[in-house]
């Protein structure tokens, strides 16, 4: 008893030194946001975690498990209860809840309809910060003109449209842009691009430069544009570079880089477990990078960071390297941490939505985490992984029958576990996602809340963005920006 007695105590104590809250201005906001990442990811990551630590899991604590205050976000699109990366994005990122599919657009424009856009696009956090002088980045493990980045400096009503090749005649003809030529061309001062997606920048058929001749892999754009020599030239004088690989990533000085542009991958990168670490940059890799570079402005930075395959191993019922992928992402947490400080850096992990994934069936404790439940089932008499999910790829009937596992590998790299609903792709789940935050004004992210709250609460503690009233002056010192007694009427005046 003296054990657990002992260790409540001690979190008593740490939660009493929370009865102050820091009010300072965030000069730096670091946005993490694991895609797919729901409850049950962020638990079954942490047990394994401890366990590739060689402990028994459970009592093991995140990096984002440290973070002193933690809420939930309402997921759902304006026409959707279970939710799409899009329209999810939008919300998180612009502050606008927005139908699925669709990225840095109101709910007044549809899916697909090109025409819809115009007049109907909003803009993001990312767009704030840099419109006050701030350094802002992005760095992903999916394409970087995937849905999560794109929410950050686009506006497409179909998240689908990466180069102009994936766009119907009707919307290039209507004056539509693909997310590619926006993500050079809406914000030209984004500091640091790092993620994948090379073949959308370069002409169709251009051969890709890590896998010359391997047609899904060369360049898609059918404009004739190469949107990586326009980025280079420029960026000529003012200190950009181009990286495609990891060797070049790790060998820039970032003193003396002003703009990066990393391109490691023809579409998205690939996973962590499958990643030749020779070539391909890790998560905190890239994130180390990036921060080095976006630290140097003395008005801060924004960064945002996407955990974004996370959602691509449970849509592909691949347990293990979705968890992989969170722990991978969890790494790039605490090596941002190391590098910031939270009197002056608010931090925001979060997820978009959550998936059909789950784990249980009595396992005892230290089990692991790819591992089987202690008892066979009493309807069929065959054994079953703890791990399961919802619905997805992982069902399969033998001889009439729900497959035995113990006659498969269960515990292989992409070994799909078993769903109760035959479908080619897992699919979403509609439940709340955690929210856990740090630094100033992480006490505005409280309590259960619509998601596109986030980046409003972000915007007021970094004095950008519309709501700046209670900012005196915009200087990047460190100075309290309410007493405690404001700040629990402000809070209480934005519930009412």
């Amino acid at each position: 008893a003296g054990f657990w007695n002992t260790w409540a105590q001690r979190t008593l104590k740490s939660a009493l030194t929370l009865q102050k809250f820091n009010t300072n201005r965030a000069k730096n906001l670091v946005f993490f946001l694991g895609d797919g990442m729901g409850v049950p990811t962020v638990t079954a990551a942490r047990i394994l975690k401890g366990q590739l630590n060689g402990q028994s899991g459970e009592e093991t604590q995140l990096e984002m498990d440290k973070f002193p205050f933690v809420s939930l976000a309402k997921t759902y699109n304006t026409n959707a209860q279970v939710p799409d990366s899009a329209g999810t994005a939008t919300a998180y990122l612009c502050g606008v809840k927005a139908n699925e599919g669709t990225v840095g657009v109101s709910a007044a424009a549809t899916r697909t309809q090109c025409n819809t856009t115009r007049g109907n696009e909003v803009t993001s956090i990312l767009r704030w910060a840099s419109d006050t002088g701030m350094s802002v980045g992005i760095v992903t493990t999916t394409r970087v003109n995937h849905a999560t980045p794109s929410a950050a400096y686009a506006h497409s009503v179909d998240r689908d449209w990466y180069s102009d090749n994936e766009m119907p005649a009707e919307a290039l003809k209507n004056g539509c842009k693909d997310i590619a030529r926006q993500l050079f061309d809406n914000i030209p001062n984004i500091a640091v691009i790092l993620g994948g997606g090379r073949k959308y920048m370069f002409p169709k058929n251009t051969s890709d430069v890590e896998y010359p001749g391997v047609a899904k892999h060369s360049g898609t754009r059918n404009d004739g544009r190469n949107l990586v020599q326009e980025w280079i030239d420029g960026k000529k004088a003012k200190k950009g570079h181009y990286v495609w690989n990891k060797k070049q990533l790790l060998s820039l000085n970032p003193n003396n880089v002003e703009y990066l542009l990393g391109l490691f991958e023809p579409a998205d990168m690939t996973y962590n477990l499958e990643r030749n670490t020779d070539t391909d940059p890790s998560l905190p890799e890239m994130v180390e990078v990036a921060i080095k570079i976006l630290r140097k402005n003395p008005k801060g930075f924004f960064l945002l960071v996407e955990g974004g395959r996370i959602d691509h191993g449970h849509h592909e019922g691949k347990a293990k390297q979705a968890l992989h992928e969170a722990v991978e992402m969890d790494k790039a947490i605490g090596l941002a941490g190391l590098m910031t400080s939270v009197h002056d850096t608010l931090t925001v992990v979060t997820a978009d939505h959550s998936h059909m994934f789950n784990f249980g069936g009595y396992t005892g404790r230290g089990n692991p985490m790819f591992g089987l439940a202690p008892m066979l089932s009493d309807i069929d008499q065959k054994p079953y992984t703890s791990i399961i999910y919802g619905n997805g790829p992982g069902y399969k009937l033998v001889n009439g029958g729900r497959e035995n596992v113990s006659t498969v590998d269960y515990q292989e790299n992409n070994y799909q576990a078993q769903a109760a609903v035959p479908l080619t792709m897992e699919t979403h789940g509609g439940e709340d996602v955690a929210v856990f935050a740090k630094g100033p004004m992480a006490h505005l992210l409280h309590g259960v809340y619509e998601q596109n709250y986030i980046p409003h609460a972000m915007a007021y503690a970094s004095c950008i963005g519309e709501n700046r009233e209670h900012c005196s002056g915009r200087s990047a010192a460190l100075r309290p920006v309410l007493s405690s007694a404001a700040a629990l009427l402000t809070v209480t005046r934005l519930l009412c």
